[in-house]
Order: structure tokens, then C-alpha cells, then sequence
């Protein structure tokens, strides 16, 4: 059987978010907003252009969202957000329509996801993955018994930017497909120490989780040394850590 290529797109439906927790203190979105001295927009949610993005068609009757792809969607914004609400209904049934292609969304706000659902929900849209984010154990046990409990075909669990010594033992059933820790990036970043990333590591392994370290953050802490690393850099030097684990490929989603 011929393998599908796979392609990757960006879907953001609306941008702006407003700040909740611990981890939302450096917001790379606010980041990226000010350098283009627009602060205001980070804090206010407004409908983007790209709205209707998964349905657009080229001049050939083609869509502009190709056949088989993996859709990173409102990364500039949280899909639950509570002031999209009017416009999440919409996005359902366009990832609906578009069940070839897959969506994938991290919230902050997994505490509101019932009420965020469609009708036809069910047990879960099939090309729909949800990632639930974490910076501190805090976060982690208030929202992660919420996550566990919800009706999503694929689970993911994020912890960035990393703030703290996180124990996820608790939650790392087989209804997680991945665990995906990254550091937070930005001159003001909080640091990142190695030793909180191999102790999720080995959480992992041990109950058979899929890990990936994703990014190392602009302040890197290994041995008790601190290194500055330069944004572009970030993923590729997490990469050479070479700690990602991977016991059932097919479990990988990204």
C-alpha cells in the first residue's frame, strides 16, 4: 500500500488570548506582538482572515489546505477560549468536512471543554488530537484529573513552558499519546533545568508514554550550569539531547 505523504499547516482562526496562569506570564504571542508595536492585540481576541482557511479553494477548485495534512490550529490564541465562542461552532464543522486532514489544538482551559463541544461530539472526532497544557504541579493537578476524564480519541500532555519538578505519575494512563516538554523562550524566560526534563523522561518510560523534549527555552540550566541559547536554536539543541522515547510508533503524533 502506497504511504500518504504528509504535510503540515498553520490554521489560526482568530488571535489574541488573555492570561490565566503562571505559564501565560511571558506569552511568546504578546512577545511577538509588541516587537510589532501592537501590544493591544495579544490581549484582544479578534477573528483573522485565515478563518475559513481548511475550506478555501485555489483558482482549480483545489483546496489551499491539502488532501492528508496536519493542522496546527489557534496557536496564537486558545481554541476554548471564552471569547470566541460565536466562532468555535464553525471550526467544528469545518474540521468535520475536512476528516482527511488532522487538527491539533493545546488549551489552558480544558476545564470548559464540555461546554465547547459540538452536538455530534460523541466520543471524540477521529482527526481531532487535543493537548492539555501544564507549567507547575499546580496546574498539572487541577487540570489533568479534567483532561482524563473527557470524551478526546487522542491526548496529549504539555508541559511548557516548563517552571517547575513536575510529577505526572499520577496521570500517565494509556490515554495519552504523548508527553511533549519545552522550555520558555523570550529574554525574560524563567529557567529550564535538564534535571526536571529527564525526571519526566523517566516517568514516561516507566509507564510507557511516548516523551519528547521539544525545546530547550532561552535559559538552559545543565549540571547546575546556566547557558543562554539563542531562539533559533531552541528546538534543535532539545533535539540533540537525544532524550525523546518512543515505544510505539505509531502513538507519535508529532
Amino acid at each position: 500500500m502506497e504511504e500518504i505523504p504528509q504535510n503540515y499547516a498553520d490554521w489560526n482562526p482568530w488571535h489574541g488570548c488573555t492570561k490565566i496562569s503562571a505559564g501565560c506570564k511571558h506569552c511568546y504571542v504578546y512577545r511577538q506582538d509588541a516587537l510589532y508595536e501592537n501590544p493591544q492585540a495579544s490581549s484582544t481576541c479578534t477573528k483573522n482572515a485565515t478563518f475559513s482557511f481548511p475550506l478555501q479553494k485555489k483558482r482549480d477548485g483545489s483546496y489551499k489546505l491539502p488532501y492528508h495534512s496536519f493542522v496546527y490550529t489557534c496557536f496564537t490564541s486558545d481554541f476554548l477560549l471564552e471569547d470566541a465562542d460565536e466562532w468555535r461552532s464553525a471550526c467544528w464543522k469545518m474540521m468535520r468536512e475536512r476528516q482527511d486532514c488532522t487538527f491539533l489544538f493545546f488549551t489552558k482551559r480544558i476545564d470548559r471543554f464540555l461546554q465547547c463541544i459540538p452536538d455530534d461530539w460523541g466520543d471524540g472526532y477521529e482527526n481531532v488530537s487535543v493537548g492539555c497544557t501544564v507549567e507547575n504541579q499546580d496546574r498539572a493537578d487541577y487540570r489533568l484529573p479534567i483532561f482524563l476524564s473527557l470524551p478526546i480519541r487522542r491526548k496529549l500532555i504539555i508541559v511548557a513552558p516548563i517552571l517547575e519538578k513536575i510529577d505526572l505519575s499520577a496521570y500517565l494512563t494509556d490515554q495519552i499519546a504523548e508527553v511533549s516538554v519545552g522550555g520558555e523562550s523570550g529574554t525574560d524566560a524563567r529557567k529550564c533545568d535538564f534535571a526536571w526534563i529527564l525526571e519526566l523522561r523517566r516517568q514516561c518510560v516507566e509507564n510507557k508514554i511516548p516523551f519528547c523534549f521539544h525545546q530547550t527555552g532561552a535559559h538552559f540550566v545543565k549540571d547546575g550550569k546556566q547557558y543562554t541559547i539563542a531562539r533559533k536554536l531552541q528546538h534543535e539543541q532539545a533535539r540533540k539531547a537525544n532524550v525523546d522515547y518512543n515505544p510505539y510508533d505509531d502513538k507519535r503524533l508529532f
